[in-house]
């Protein structure tokens, strides 16, 4: 009778469990999916605010805002063969000493 007793106590607490264990899980997804429909709702704007950038940003739009005429110049003057990035350095020293 103990025995008994003791296997319908010790399944009680399991089921009490797995039932807790199981309510944890359904709260947890539903913190996920609302965090996953905050997070979407962010990037949208994101995404939003990047396509406004990129419209005023274009070089259309920039040519109608600044004009033809604009003249860019170098604000500094780079020592010869410094602009030319696709040489490494130590190839362009070489090429220049010889």
């Amino acid at each position: 009778m103990t025995k008994l007793l003791l296997c319908l106590v010790c399944a009680f607490a399991l089921g009490a469990a797995m039932l807790q264990l199981r309510q944890q899980e359904l709260e947890l997804r539903y913190r996920s999916a609302w965090y996953q429909e905050q997070i979407e709702a962010r990037q949208g704007k994101i995404w939003n605010q990047q396509l406004q950038i990129a419209t005023y940003t274009s070089p259309s739009a920039l040519a109608k805002t600044i004009g033809p005429e604009l003249e860019l110049v170098p604000a500094s003057n780079l020592p010869g063969g410094a602009a030319d990035w696709t040489i490494p350095r130590g190839e362009r020293e070489n090429r220049s000493s010889n």
